[in-house]
């Protein structure tokens, strides 16, 4: 998993997220809803990545995506409306219970790998969804696993996405179980 495998553009990453999310089967949100969570669980993703490789605080992170980032364009196209409050406590959660969520995580990687080997952006999305698994339960399972495995594949086209439908697979059975 490399640093190469972004998409070309955010634009891309995110339009191959909403195809996706809109041919899922109906929840209990309205489509538009449903839009604005896929829209939170996106911009976690990113929130989460700058937040490791930037070293920012989780406060400073969420003002600026909602002062600077939701409601704007992105790349000259206008981005659809997220749920903030829903993409407050993604990062917040995630952030706060980091250490149960790693070990989680840790728990369904091979023998030999280490959770700093997997790409930045793999980890966010690990991390984000593992955490909605743990601790939304208000989301179903399936749901929440689908969303980050389409997330994943908006910026890896290898086998990340699989691997990642895996571990949060086993994450979800191992919360079960709990």
């Amino acid at each position: 998993m490399t640093e190469e495998s972004k998409p070309a553009s955010l634009k891309d990453a995110f339009e191959k997220l909403q195809a996706a999310t809109e041919q899922k089967a109906a929840t209990s949100l309205s489509g538009r809803q449903r839009r604005a969570r896929t829209v939170a669980r996106l911009a976690a993703v990113q929130a989460l990545y700058q937040l490791e490789m930037t070293g920012a605080g989780v406060e400073a992170v969420i003002r600026e995506f909602s002062e600077h980032r939701f409601d704007r364009d992105l790349e000259g196209e206008p981005l659809a409306e997220a749920d903030e409050a829903f993409f407050s406590d993604l990062v917040r959660g995630t952030v706060s219970l980091q250490g149960e969520i790693d070990r989680a995580v840790t728990a369904r990687l091979a023998s030999n790998w280490k959770l700093e080997r997997l790409d930045a952006t793999a980890r966010a999305i690990l991390r984000a969804g593992a955490w909605e698994l743990l601790h939304r339960q208000d989301v179903p399972l399936e749901v929440a696993i689908d969303e980050y495995v389409e997330i994943a594949k908006s910026f890896f086209e290898g086998p990340e996405p699989g691997f990642i439908n895996g571990a949060l697979d086993g994450i979800a059975r191992d919360a079960s179980r709990a």
